[in-house]
């Protein structure tokens, strides 16, 4: 008698006996001893009809007591092969050479007692005789580097070489005269079998792979069935011979090829640590596990460098990511995101401190180890079957971030070296990517945190226009863009509005932002013309990309990774409003144009002179001048408002009109709308936008002088001064008004030309503006002590909240501002 191993039932074993069978004698006895099916050869063996023998026990058909050995194979072992000796119908005794296959119920059945039975199978008439034919056969057998099979026109077995009695667990005696699929009970054996009738009946070769569990593998195999008719001297087909060859290994090799293939493709789409951390468990699962999780070092997702060396027991680690065979991961004792322990003895803990990938068996022994420490994994290890488990490091750049674990609780192979090695390989290639991720998370947090401090924080209020405004990071891989917008107010009540995007992304485009920012002040500060700062932003930005590249040249910023700072470009889009005139001149330089919505909802696109991007150098820039009603509102924005990758600019612009000419009960409320229908969930770019609704200063807040350029003016313009004042109820404001004016009238009068105009603008402020034909501005000095002049500026400069001069067309004005209240 021979002992062998599981072999698992199935559909196509318990059905009905293909035609041609008849030759076997098969019979099915169930787990109380019944016969349940009774094939026509084994009453050819036996004589009984089914109607005699099923349903009734089968020891009634057993001669003898079999030996207790006999007894307890079958009672422990799934398949058994050996001599019988059964009682014929009428009374004699049969030697019956017995083959006999434990068949399991199948994973979706009962799995009750009764569903569990006996195949048994026996050729007619006992083990056949090895053929005569030896010419025939012994030189197939002998020069046959592989396992070998013959079988003969009715699919039985003649002949099996020391191979294949190896593979199969079987001596040839045991298996001469049955056919393969009585053999083995697998499924893919009726398809090799159909290629076997296929080379009997066609006389040309045939080949199958096929994949299946075989008594005495561990796990699946592969086999490459070579099959071919063989023939006798007359070329009549005799039989086919069978070659099988195990490729079970390249066939792993393939697929952990694949799976490497697989994980670079899949792993590192974005920088989005969690996503990554996701893909990696995704792609494990199932080809490489059952049951992966993804654990982090707390301080990694805030992108913060983890501390040198083991971490102190117990390990604390943030669950990331994890992945399972089975629906909602039930295995997972830690959701996403918590927070959780792993003591000494676990894999985690002895792989952290190892500093190297291992695998560990799981069972109940190791359970009592962990059920002091953590029962609630102890109870998922037992409750789902657990017997293997891989942890690998997550190292990146010599620092570690974390542990991957895989495991096995369906699959029923345990770990092998080579899927250590597979484990090992795709971690350590998700480890570069998480790492980038992190590294990616702490420059957006720091590019967010410098261009939050260089963004405006909070406007002040402006007479000459209401505005709104929002700043959208972006939130994909390139990271935080230059984008920046501000409102600056100016001399006269103007405001001027500006909006502006720095080329690239991350720390140097906020960085180069937050100076384009502030020399775009500085600028406007000497009250400029749109087109002239303009031309001033080119220069500082050649001025910044050129020092830059010399910085790039050294080896010290090479190490530092700055050598991409040498490409540095913006556009910009400057904007200047005066409510007295109501007139808006604008100027861009390679900046989007911006949307006009006219007091009757009417959007258009302002069609103004492109102008070169910032940085080209020596290139003109042109302004457009506008007057505009009271109450338009001007949209200025970025490119990364309008403009996707999946949609058209122009689609973007007509949705933006759209957005625009519906109404709204603020500009803050059309600011949200305005983000909500144009951009996605995940914008790719930096959105910056600014609204402003125009407001108009009529003729009852502005009053205006023509001044003779005569001393004697002077005084008549300090009583015109004094009547205007009373008529706004601005009294208390009239002694330090008249002196400053007198001191700037007296002063165009003396040092410049005529036309000399004096305007008083009535708003949130006083201010004070004398205007002349000389281009020549003042300046404070200090006058000696017997100097008789030199002190008026500064007289102005110390009653005033605020005073310059600024240059116009046909000379300069000089202002000053006076508080209210």
């Amino acid at each position: 008698m021979r002992r062998s191993e599981t072999v698992r039932g199935n559909g196509a074993a318990r059905s009905k006996a293909p035609a041609g069978q008849a030759d076997t004698a098969r019979a099915t006895v169930n787990a109380r001893g019944l016969v349940t099916g009774w094939s026509e050869g084994a009453q050819r063996l036996l004589g009984y009809r089914p109607a005699e023998v099923v349903g009734r026990a089968a020891a009634r058909l057993l001669a003898e007591e079999p030996p207790a050995e006999t007894l307890r194979a079958l009672e422990t072992l799934p398949r058994w092969d050996g001599t019988l000796t059964l009682l014929h119908r009428d009374g004699h005794r049969v030697a019956v050479s017995l083959l006999a296959h434990h068949l399991e119920p199948d994973s979706d059945g009962d799995g009750n007692a009764a569903a569990v039975e006996w195949l048994l199978v026996s050729p007619l008439g006992g083990p056949s005789p090895p053929p005569e034919d030896e010419p025939l056969m012994m030189p197939a057998f002998t020069e046959s580097p592989c396992k070998m099979a013959l079988y003969d026109t009715n699919l039985r077995l003649l002949r099996v070489n020391a191979d294949m009695e190896r593979t199969m667990g079987l001596p040839e005696d045991a298996m001469r005269g049955l056919r393969l699929s009585e053999i083995v009970i697998h499924p893919q054996i009726q398809w090799i079998e159909q290629h076997i009738r296929q080379a009997l009946e066609t006389g040309e070769r045939q080949q199958v792979d096929t994949t299946m569990n075989l008594p005495g593998h561990r796990g699946e195999s592969v086999w490459l069935t070579s099959l071919a008719p063989v023939r006798n001297a007359e070329g009549k087909t005799r039989g086919v011979i069978l070659a099988a060859h195990d490729v079970t290994e390249q066939h792993l090799a393939q697929r952990r090829l694949a799976l490497l293939n697989d994980a670079s493709i899949r792993i590192g789409s974005t920088l989005d640590l969690s996503r990554t951390a996701q893909e990696l468990v995704d792609v494990a699962i199932p080809q490489l596990a059952d049951f992966a999780t993804v654990d982090l070092l707390p301080s990694i997702e805030g992108g913060d460098e983890p501390r040198a060396g083991t971490p102190p027991s117990p390990v604390m680690l943030r669950r990331v990511a994890h992945q399972s065979v089975l629906d909602g991961c039930p295995e997972a004792v830690v959701e996403r995101g918590k927070m959780t322990a792993y003591p000494d003895g676990t894999p985690v803990a002895e792989c952290l401190a190892a500093g190297r990938p291992l695998i560990r068996r799981t069972g109940p022994a190791t359970v009592v180890e962990w059920a002091a420490q953590a029962p609630d994994r102890a109870e998922r290890v037992l409750q789902y079957g657990f017997h293997s488990v891989m942890a690998v490091p997550i190292r990146a750049r010599g620092i570690t971030l974390g542990v991957a674990t895989f495991s096995r609780h369906r699959h029923p192979v345990p770990f092998e070296q080579d899927d250590l090695l597979l484990g090992a390989e795709i971690t350590a290639r998700a480890a570069i990517c998480i790492d980038n991720a992190r590294r990616y998370a702490r420059e957006r947090a720091t590019s967010l945190t410098l261009q939050s401090s260089l963004l405006p924080q909070r406007l002040p209020r402006q007479a000459a226009v209401e505005f709104a405004s929002r700043y959208l990071p972006a939130s994909t891989q390139e990271g935080i863009g230059g984008d920046w917008f501000d409102v600056i107010p100016l001399s006269g009540a103007r405001v001027a509005l500006v909006v502006g995007d720095v080329v690239g992304h991350g720390i140097q485009a906020s960085a180069t932002m937050g100076l384009l920012r502030t020399a775009v002040r500085t600028l406007a500060d000497v009250d400029l013309p749109p087109d002239e700062l303009l031309t001033h932003l080119d220069d500082v930005v050649n001025r910044l990309a050129s020092e830059a590249a010399e910085t790039a040249d050294s080896e010290s910023a090479i190490a530092a990774g700055f050598r991409d700072f040498g490409d540095i470009g913006a556009t910009c889009l400057y904007a200047v409003y005066d409510p007295v005139s109501r007139r808006c001149t604008l100027a861009r330089a390679g900046h989007p144009s911006p949307a006009l919505v006219t007091p009757g909802g009417t959007v258009e696109l302002l069609d103004l002179h492109a102008g070169p991007p910032l940085g080209l150098g020596g290139l003109p820039f042109e302004a457009t001048e506008l007057e505009l009603p009271e109450g338009s509102i001007l949209a200025l924005y970025t490119d990364g408002l309008i403009e996707a990758r999946d949609r058209d600019i122009d689609v973007g612009l007509g949705a933006l009109r759209e957005v625009l000419a519906q109404p709204a009960p603020s500009l803050e409320a059309t600011c949200d709308t305005v983000l909500k229908s144009l951009l996605p969930d995940r914008p790719t770019d930096d959105v910056a936008l600014l609204l402003a609704r125009t407001r108009a200063l009529d003729a009852a807040h502005v009053a205006t002088w023509d001044i003779r350029p005569d001393p004697a003016a002077v005084a008549e313009t300090r009583r015109g001064v004094r009547r205007q004042l009373a008529a706004w109820h601005l009294e208390a404001a009239g002694f330090v008004a008249e002196l400053v004016v007198s001191e700037l009238v007296t002063n165009a009068i003396r040092h410049a030309a005529p036309p000399i105009q004096l305007r008083l603008i009535h708003d949130s402020a006083l201010i004070c503006e004398v205007s002349d034909a000389s281009s020549t501005a003042p300046h404070l000095r200090r006058a000696r002590i017997f100097d008789e002049g030199g002190r008026g500026l500064l007289l102005v400069a110390q009653l005033t909240q605020d005073w310059g001069t600024r240059q116009t067309y046909t000379g300069k004005t000089i202002w000053a501002k006076f508080p209210l209240g």
